[in-house]
């Protein structure tokens, strides 16, 4: 049994920083990958960032060079932080986990748990 929290984010101009963090409890297997994922209105939700437990990471094209995701294994918890954020951010921000590991997928149907997202609004 896995469970993520998400917190961070909030309303913010452009330009401005935002750092998300998610929390996970229950059991977190050695070779978990962790995602963040974004879904706007009318928008299919999609890839943000990627990071498994020896500190590798991926990224998608639109935020490379501004965003950063990183971890901290003692407190079962991974970050994104969000640098220069546009207008075009706005989403709802999910944490995920594939706990099963190995995939190293971008895709949503791989990762097998979910938090509850939480809102990041960008205004011009």
């Amino acid at each position: 049994q896995v469970q993520l929290v998400e917190s961070g984010g909030g309303l913010v101009q452009a330009g401005d920083s935002l750092r998300l963090s998610c929390a996970a409890s229950g059991r977190i297997f050695s070779g978990s990958t962790i995602g963040w994922f974004r879904q706007a209105p009318g928008k299919e939700r999609e890839f943000v960032a990627r990071i498994n437990w020896s500190s590798i990471t991926s990224y998608a094209d639109f935020v490379k060079g501004r965003f950063t995701i990183s971890r901290d294994n003692a407190k079962n918890t991974v970050y994104l932080q969000m640098n220069s954020l546009k207008p075009e951010d706005t989403a709802v921000y999910f944490c995920a986990a594939d706990v099963a590991g190995g995939r190293w997928s971008p895709r949503a149907v791989n990762y097998e748990y979910w938090g509850q997202g939480t809102q990041v609004t960008v205004s011009s």
